[in-house]
């Protein structure tokens, strides 16, 4: 059985507590370790007189059982002041559960000014003033919990109750817009039309049926929508007698009652009415952007049916001149970048380290660091945004009103790590689509050698800018394409951060509508929207992981039409299909099934694919897998030890020039070529003379990896067994496991010089405290171990620790160290690059400064 819910350190506030379901709220939060503020004005059920004994006898009542509990008596219009008396009893406000509430019932034909105020000030806006009060305090907190009390009359209408409907009903209506404005805070907003009985309820229910509704069939919910636990936000619940059901709005099919060109009647709408009406196949949208959707989605049904056929000559609205806006030249506009702007833009669509190839994204050292093709977007992106900021002669554009509707992008040659390049737009056309104009730009951007590198092509939707004449398609448009009716090929799924927008608008799109909750709910939105060019960029990389391994040489064109937004957090999975060198794609969310990216294709440069060399007779590395064969042939015990495959592609001049695999499990053993059984384990992808560094140990493979000068795929961690196949010297041969006692080693000066420092000067010890290990290695074997013994005051020695174990470990080439010693190489440089490593507490490394004198930076 799960554990019980507490609310122990919680803080909780109940309005009208002290009588009926209030009371019984109070009583079981306290029950369950929460401090409570029992609040109640102590008048009548209409709102009137005053008592502070409602509120005291339920504190008493909490006390007595060894609870927490503090009275207040004031009005909810007084919101701060019942918020004040949380805090300065208990210091904080955790969950307010807004009960308080009175009747004035009346027919409405008899309801006065006083019935109805009087009413809405209990009601909603002592619900408002008391919850304003405690928002900024759960927002600091990061966290809040509130319940909204509704009724069935809100919700159904009762008879002589048009005032208590109209408040409970606006109850919701607040409670649905503040779980959607306190999501990001942790603050979730419920609310309960409950049934029970009570001072209320008892006015207009039978006696009987009021006995059986008790209050405690109801405070479970309460309290479990207000745990830690509970995860609903923004929901209606009608509960009474023990039961409990969750509402929503339940919406018709409906009818399109209109023909494009042609004016809409009531008798259209009286033709309709019974598909108006039905409810038989009826929907549930659960957010206002659910709700318009629809009619969007109508609205463009109506607008592509129309263009089927030509439509009679409208009037021009008397500021629109195509002709003189195609005619405009704007001027070029330039755009610098480095390589950090790259890389900003990479981690903006979806770049990670858990990606085995994202060094060559994210790591301006690795030495194929290439910048996504779809970042040529950027500079055009910025040189487009310009011109409408600009004006565009003869079309006046409301910024406020523009739609990203499609994107084409064309790729000449891949892009530079930083340039400054300048781009050039301008209108090729603008579309009457009657609701609004479509602009089609066309942006064309050139390297410093003023050779074109990319040609971009935005296709935008200027809301209300339409019915001025003009026609419905265009030659210059660069269409769309439907992918083939058959499952996808192959999909990728991967799921946003839920900063996704906030880290793509710092690559240049900075419209608030990504970024700002208050500006996104004035679009319909519940939340920003993640930039439409952000999934085009998500899409681009996993066609480029699918099927170009991530060359960005092979990638040529991208067009894509954007239909649907995806929300931070959510996510894309991209269907693709290919054919010829086209790649068909478009993106889902995976959460809600909705199509983001529809009509989507990425064409490839097919002969961009790396060519591997059938002639290796130039390779270096042609010896060692030789030798690695022989090895592996005449010690059939290393395929136990390894026991998997593995695939070398060897590279010269960044492509490659051979393959070689080393078949540790079935025992196919070591030969040029791919796996003949089955796929490798791991692939490893490295350069010539790299490999040959690697395995006489001149290069440490885990600071090649960091390096990007390896490449890892498949399951890395198999990597670690290929020191046994990798051994130099003939088969059957060992490697020295133990220092040479007569290496001439460059350090030894050194750690004679720290003996006698550390002998001449005692204060030194005293500094440090500390025991020291030195493992000084050569050709990447360890060659010989000193300890600096500044503890027990062994002093400087050569060997291991005398007495017990050593407090800092550290590993380090003979010259490294040298270097590292006289100033020539940081320290901090040297381990994060991999040259020093370090174990046991690696903050006492600090101190060694004190035994390399004065010029020491370590």
């Amino acid at each position: 059985m799960s554990a019980p819910l507490r609310f122990d350190g919680k803080v909780v506030l109940v309005t009208g507590a002290g009588n009926g379901l209030g009371r019984e709220y109070a009583l079981a939060f306290a029950e369950r370790g929460a401090s409570v503020v029992v609040n109640d004005l102590g008048g009548n059920f209409k709102g009137e007189g005053k008592s502070s004994r409602a509120a005291d006898v339920v504190v008493e009542e909490i006390r007595s059982k060894g609870g927490k509990a503090v009275p207040n008596y004031d009005s909810v219009e007084e919101g701060e002041k019942l918020v004040r008396t949380a805090l300065e009893n208990f210091g904080r406000i955790d969950i307010i559960v807004n009960n308080a509430g009175i009747l004035r019932d009346r027919s409405f034909a008899r309801i006065s000014d006083t019935d109805w105020d009087l009413i809405h000030k209990v009601h909603l806006r002592g619900s408002f003033q008391v919850t304003r009060a405690a928002w900024p305090h759960m927002k600091k907190n990061n966290y809040g919990r509130i319940i909204m009390v509704a009724s069935a009359a809100g919700i159904y209408g009762n008879f002589g109750q048009a005032n208590y409907s109209a408040a409970k009903l606006g109850l919701l209506g607040l409670g649905n817009t503040l779980a959607i404005e306190g999501k990001k805070n942790n603050i979730y907003c419920n609310t309960i039309a409950p049934m029970a009985g009570s001072r209320m309820t008892e006015t207009v229910l039978p006696p009987d049926l009021v006995e059986a509704l008790k209050p405690e069939y109801v405070s479970p919910l309460v309290l479990y929508l207000c745990h830690d636990s509970c995860e609903e936000n923004g929901s209606l619940f009608e509960i009474g007698a023990g039961w409990i059901g969750k509402l929503r709005w339940e919406r018709t099919q409906g009818s399109v009652c209109r023909e494009a060109g042609r004016k809409m009647t009531p008798e259209d709408v009286r033709d309709n009415w019974n598909k108006i009406t039905d409810f038989k196949n009826s929907t549930h949208p659960s957010s206002t952007t659910e709700s318009s959707a629809y009619m969007v989605s109508v609205l463009k049904d109506m607008e592509n049916k129309s263009s089927a056929s030509p439509r009679p000559s409208q009037t021009s609205s008397g500021n629109m001149d195509i002709e003189a806006a195609k005619a405009h030249q704007a001027p070029p506009s330039e755009f610098s970048y480095t390589e950090r702007d790259v890389i900003l833009y990479a981690l903006g669509v979806g770049s990670s380290t858990k990606e085995p190839d994202y060094l060559k994204f994210l790591f301006e050292n690795a030495g194929d660091f290439s910048v996504l093709p779809s970042f040529a977007v950027i500079p055009a992106f910025s040189s487009q945004t310009g011109m409408m900021v600009g004006g565009i002669p003869g079309f006046q554009i409301d910024l406020a009103k523009v739609l990203h509707g499609e994107q084409y992008t064309e790729i000449y040659k891949p892009l530079p790590p930083r340039a400054t390049l300048t781009s050039k737009s301008r209108v090729v056309d603008i579309l009457d689509k009657g609701s609004g104009a479509v602009l089609i730009v066309n942006v064309e951007t050139f390297d410093e050698k003023n050779e074109k590198l990319a040609f971009n092509q935005f296709t935008t939707f200027v809301v209300g800018a339409g019915k001025f004449g003009g026609k419905r398609n265009s030659d210059e448009a660069r269409p769309t394409a439907n992918p083939p009716k058959r499952p996808p090929d192959a999909s990728i799924s991967e799921k946003t951060g839920i900063d996704q927008a906030a880290l793509y608008r710092l690559s240049g799109d900075r419209n608030p509508l990504h970024i700002d909750p208050s500006f996104a709910a004035m679009g319909g939105f519940s939340q920003p929207i993640l930039h439409g060019l952000c999934s085009y960029g998500y899409a681009t990389r996993h066609v480029l992981r699918q099927y170009c391994d991530n060359d960005v040489s092979k990638i040529r064109a991208i067009k894509v039409r954007f239909s649907k937004p995806v929300l931070p957090g959510q996510t894309i999975q991209t269907d693709m299909w290919k054919e010829g060198d086209r790649v068909f794609f478009q993106c889902k969310v995976v959460e809600n099934g909705n199509i983001s990216l529809s009509g989507s294709y990425i064409d490839l440069n097919e002969g961009a694919a790396p060519s591997v060399s059938q002639s290796s007779g130039s390779l270096q590395t042609d010896a060692l897998f030789n030798e690695m064969a022989q090895r592996a042939s005449s010690q059939p015990e290393l395929a136990k030890k390894v026991n998997a495959v593995f695939l070398f592609e060897i590279t010269k001049e960044k492509k490659v020039a051979a393959k070689w695999t080393a078949d540790m499990k079935t025992g196919g053993g070591v030969y040029k070529g791919e796996p003949k059984q089955g796929k490798a384990d791991c692939t490893l992808t490295i350069d010539d003379q790299a490999m040959m560094d690697m395995s006489a140990g001149k290069l440490d493979g885990q600071t090649a990896f960091m390096k990007g000068i390896l490449k890892l795929k498949g399951n890395m961690m198999l990597a670690q067994k290929l020191g046994e196949l990798l051994k130099p010297g003939p088969a059957g041969s060992s490697p020295a496991s133990k220092p040479s006692a007569a290496s001439s080693l460059l350090s030894d000066a050194l750690f004679e010089e720290m003996a006698k420092r550390a002998k001449s000067q005692p204060d030194v010890a005293k500094k440090i405290n500390a025991v020291f290990l030195f493992d000084i290695t050569k050709n990447g074997k360890s060659a010989a171990k000193w300890t600096a013994d500044m503890k027990t005051g062994g002093g400087v020695y050569r060997g291991e620790p005398k007495q017990g174990k050593a407090d800092c470990t550290l590993t380090i080439d003979d010259k490294n160290m040298v270097d590292m010693a006289t100033g020539k190489l940081n320290g901090q440089t040297a381990f994060m690059k991999g040259l020093l490593k370090l174990k046991g507490n690696m903050m006492l490394a600090q101190k060694l400064g004190s035994l390399f004198g004065d010029a020491s930076k370590l």
